[in-house]
């Protein structure tokens, strides 16, 4: 063996002997933590499932703290809904957003100043008062910043909610620094201790609630006409600022009483995800406060009692979970615009515009050949001419076919061969008849080439009511068809190819 081998022998027996050693060094580790890690596993398992006596005890609200917690965050939630109605009507969700973080610095600046009273500065009133009061002045700014700058409101939002939570953040990192302070009384406020919810706190939350619903009873007509439109209020002799003020202080007041509940953050979604999800399920603003109000007590409701059931879990960020499960919900179902009612109202606005071809391009086919009126009788049309007539396919069409001549609008004659019926005759003239209207109207009145036309009628012509066709023959001044109203007028192409 040469030297150079014997190097190599040796330095790989010495790093396989390090190996080695480092080997048996983590076995050892190992071994010595086995005990703390099993009894780490064990402590850690997550969160216990309830027994049934306990579901039982929380769903019938057998203990006092867990009535006071559901009796409190429902009147909260009940309260956010009425109010956060009328700002995202508004357009101002936001604000609240703006309002809870100007609370901040005055829970600290309250603090202190009851400290320098001699207090000790954790008196429940005094932080709410000064909260208020500080959110007070961040709406003020907010409205000054909007109505003597060229800001937007949603510059000033944005400064109002970043200026006033870092003074915030400043003065209780200030605070914590003094002697004896106990700063965990006031972070508290940022995040909420619903579980610690007492008996008052939930008198101060549903008194709040009720007035707040009671302000918007009296002054719904106000408050919604502001939403809608600011300037006829105005012109109505309305104090556009002086509503705009009260439904500001609205806000505030249940900002503030929110703050012992979910905490600053929080309380900006209960102001804004109830009504977001009953915007999904009416049109009208009466029935929309009442489902935001419901929504948000449903909420408080169910986050009180998953967090009674599992004490790991904080309530307040399950009273938001539970808006947010609502919310969705509601996106996906809700009656008047949730995803599952689009979607049907696009398929089946698909399928009728379909029809409406199908039945046009029938009835053009035997129009040609039609001697004395509509009512004659109508040659079949093989399925070639129909593929031609639009881009659809194969399968569409006979779908289509199959689901007209379930309604009684046509009939197989022969192989591949279909003929409209007498039902199916009067439905064909009145869809060919709305498309030339909108063709007529768009040449004579839009100066639309004819030669476009057609696609721009198709565009619109499967949404005319009875209405807009009395107005379209009143526009064009057609006399021969206001008073046949059946009768289907020529072709503007067919007269293009005339002339």
């Amino acid at each position: 063996m040469t030297v150079a081998q014997t190097a190599t022998s040796g330095r790989a027996s010495g790093s396989d002997g390090r190996c080695a050693r480092l080997l048996i060094v983590g076995l050892a580790l190992l071994y010595l933590v086995r005990p703390a890690v099993a009894q780490g596993s064990r402590l850690d398992r997550g969160p216990a499932w309830p027994t049934a006596e306990q579901l039982v005890r929380v769903l019938l609200l057998r203990d006092y703290n867990t009535r006071i917690v559901v009796l409190g965050t429902m009147c909260l939630g009940m309260a956010c809904g009425a109010v956060g109605t009328f700002m995202l009507l508004r357009k101002r969700a936001l604000i609240s957003d703006a309002i809870s973080h100007a609370t901040l610095p005055g829970i600290a600046l309250g603090f202190l100043v009851m400290v320098a009273l001699g207090g000790d500065g954790r008196s429940l009133a005094g932080l709410l008062l000064a909260a208020a009061l500080s959110a007070i002045v961040g709406v003020g700014c907010v409205l000054a910043i909007r109505n003597w700058t060229r800001l937007k409101e949603d510059a000033a939002l944005g400064i109002v909610l970043s200026v006033f939570f870092g003074v915030g953040v400043a003065l209780l990192s200030v605070i914590q620094k003094m002697p004896g302070a106990r700063v965990a009384g006031l972070t508290s406020f940022i995040l909420g201790t619903t579980a610690s919810m007492l008996w008052l706190d939930a008198v101060l939350i549903a008194v709040t609630g009720a007035v707040a619903a009671v302000l918007c009873f009296f002054l719904f007509k106000e408050f919604t006409l502001l939403c809608f439109d600011e300037d006829f209020a105005a012109s109505q002799g309305w104090s556009v600022v002086t509503l705009d003020v009260i439904m500001m202080g609205l806000v505030v007041v249940v900002t503030v009483v929110g703050l012992q509940a979910v905490g600053m953050i929080l309380v900006v979604a209960l102001l804004i995800i109830p009504p977001a999800a009953a915007r999904f399920w009416t049109d009208r603003v009466s029935t929309m406060i009442w489902l935001a109000a419901a929504f948000g007590a449903l909420s408080g409701l169910v986050g009180a009692v998953l967090s009674a059931l599992f004490p790991r879990l904080p309530a307040g960020a399950v009273v938001v979970v539970a808006a947010a499960s609502v919310f969705v919900v509601s996106l996906l179902v809700g009656l008047r615009r949730g995803v599952a009612r689009r979607l049907l109202e696009d398929f089946s606005l698909r399928r009728r515009i379909t029809s409406q071809h199908l039945l046009r391009a029938l009835f053009e086919w035997a129009e040609p050949h039609l001697a004395a009126g509509v009512g004659s009788d109508v040659p079949s049309t093989p399925l070639a001419h129909l593929l031609a007539a639009r881009s659809w396919t194969a399968v569409s069409l006979r779908r289509a076919l199959r689901r007209a001549e379930r309604k009684g609008l046509i009939f197989v004659e022969a192989a591949d061969r279909w003929r409209l019926t007498a039902s199916g005759r009067r439905e064909g003239a009145r869809v060919t008849r709305n498309h030339r209207l909108w063709e007529i109207y768009l040449i004579t009145h839009a100066d639309v080439a004819p030669s476009h036309v057609d696609r721009d009628a198709d565009m619109v012509e499967h949404v005319l009511g009875r209405q807009m066709v009395s107005q379209l023959e009143t526009l064009l001044e057609a006399g021969a068809l206001r008073s046949e109203p059946a009768v289907v007028p020529a072709s503007p192409h067919a007269m293009e190819n005339r002339s």
